[in-house]
């Protein structure tokens, strides 16, 4: 059974917020204001994601 992928862009710049955050995004693979991906949507990836909800956009 796969999971269906999510995509997820970043909406908010990271300058100024708490480096546990700045490396979350980049783990995500965002890089940039705009950039988006498809990610799995796995337990893992949804602690991600809700650890810098308020900098992503979340489309299911």
């Amino acid at each position: 059974m796969t999971s269906k992928p999510i995509k997820i862009t970043l909406k908010r710049s990271v300058i100024g917020r708490p480096q546990n955050q700045v490396d979350t995004v980049k783990a995500l693979g965002l890089r940039r204001i705009g950039d988006s991906r498809e990610v799995s949507d796995t337990p893992a990836l949804r602690g991600m994601v809700r650890t810098v909800q308020h900098l992503l956009e979340v489309e299911a």
